[in-house]
């Protein structure tokens, strides 16, 4: 797959098709917002993305061949394949947290429907273009890899339409007008409104699985044999997030401690949050706290999780670009070292000491302050007003939460950096962190 990049004509007719729906999709937000809301702005945004679109749709099905040009596909892999490898999963994070960041910063101008139409266009466009790229079609368009595609739209909508709600409401508090849910309070009855609606969409989402069923086979394969193992070998989607934590943690932690500890840690949110504020309305600058927090673990530690390994993570576990082939005989040369190897072989010049507890004092002295020093610290510099408000147990239950929620970053930077493999290493007990 990574030879001619030269298009087929049914893969034109097929982007001939995807962009004429799109025409079709912008045309009718266009027709909505010029003659219904009597928004001329937003109506003229639609009308140039749909003029836009349909100049694509009309190129690929006069087969014009235009595809995204090899100059920009080769830096990518270059740029991702820098640092020893290592380039790849460190920008993938970086740009996730600014976007994350900038989201919360700038959530008024980029909830703004015009705005947010237009981003939406954009990443339909650049979906379009790649996918003239052999080797980003093939891991995108497979048929179990499909739903992924649409977990980022949808949760890329839900997330904008919340806070584009908490941004109305945190206008019309500012102003001294109650939040819109106030005004909202019109109740109808289970039977029939709540039923028929129910029934309704249960109809629509069967019949779009139905289709879905039609269109996209079923990704069935050999029978499983311990003879062959695939390779990559993924868990289920939900499941990736986890799977990608095995890079930096071991087992025991990545699948059982992490996990444990954000149930545990959803459960007690509401026991822990003293904030009463935002009950029943969107809002963000009422429950600026919880609500970054909530979103960062979710989004930028859970779903961007998930998307790396599906779509990024290829044969051996390895890196890959957007437009990179997958190749299994990629291999990185990876020298990760010990917190205790850095303390006795580098630092001090001396060799590994044979009893365990004395090798890895100074990791077991680095988690103990972590954990125990940290929180007093934080109660009487950063966190004192959350101290003083939510008394000893509440807050020390919610900043050990914080830190083993940050322990992931952390040791993810610590790896990207210095190739630090365990902070703590006993293999004599099966005990590694």
């Amino acid at each position: 797959m990574h030879g001619s990049h030269e298009l087929a004509p049914s893969l034109q007719n097929g982007l001939a098709v995807f962009y004429l729906l799109v025409v079709i999709l912008n045309l009718g937000f266009a027709v909505y917002q010029f003659y219904v809301k009597r928004d001329q702005r937003l109506g003229l945004v639609g009308a140039v993305f749909g003029i836009l679109f349909l100049i694509h749709a009309v190129a690929y099905l006069i087969h014009a061949g235009w595809s995204l040009p090899e100059g920009f596909r080769s830096f990518t892999t270059d740029l991702m394949g820098a640092y020893g490898g290592q380039a790849g999963p460190i920008l993938y994070t970086v740009l996730s947290v600014a976007g994350f960041v900038a989201l919360l910063y700038w959530r008024r101008f980029l909830t703004e429907p015009s705005i947010a139409w237009v981003l939406l266009n954009l990443s339909l466009l650049i979906g379009g273009w790649s996918m003239t790229d052999p080797n980003f079609r093939l891991i995108v368009a497979k048929e179990d890899n499909v739903p992924i595609t649409i977990l980022i739209f949808t949760v890329g909508f839900f997330t904008w339409l919340a806070l584009r709600k908490a941004v109305i409401n945190d206008e019309r508090l500012a102003n001294g007008e109650p939040p819109v849910e106030a005004l909202e309070n019109e109740k109808v009855l289970v039977w029939p409104d709540l039923v028929y609606t129910e029934l309704i969409a249960m109809i629509v989402v069967t019949f779009l699985l139905v289709i879905w069923a039609v269109l996209l086979k079923a990704p069935l394969e050999q029978p499983a044999t311990t003879a062959k193992a695939p390779n990559p070998s993924k868990a289920p989607w939900y499941f990736l997030g986890l799977q990608e934590m095995l890079v930096y943690y071991d087992p025991w932690m990545a699948g059982i401690v992490l996990p444990l500890l954000i149930i545990n840690g959803l459960i007690a949110i509401p026991y822990i949050d003293y904030n009463q504020k935002g009950n029943g309305y969107f809002t963000f600058v009422q429950r600026k706290f919880a609500i970054s927090v909530f979103l960062l673990g979710f989004l930028v530690m859970w779903v961007t999780l998930i998307v790396l390994g599906t779509f990024l993570r290829g044969p051996n576990w390895n890196f890959f670009g957007p437009y990179e082939y997958w190749d299994p005989h990629k291999v990185l040369p990876l020298n990760n070292v010990n917190l205790s190897d850095y303390f006795w072989l580098y630092l001090l010049k001396q060799p590994l000491p044979d009893a365990w507890y004395i090798r890895e004092l100074p990791g077991i002295l680095v988690v103990i302050a972590y954990l125990f020093v940290l929180p007093p610290i934080l109660a009487r510099t950063v966190f004192r007003s959350f101290f003083i408000k939510m008394g000893f147990v509440r807050f020390i239950l919610m900043v050990n939460l914080l830190q083993f929620m940050a322990a992931l970053p952390l040791k993810m930077l610590l790896r990207w950096g210095i190739n630090l493999k365990y902070v703590v290493y006993i293999p004599e007990y099966f005990f590694n962190i």
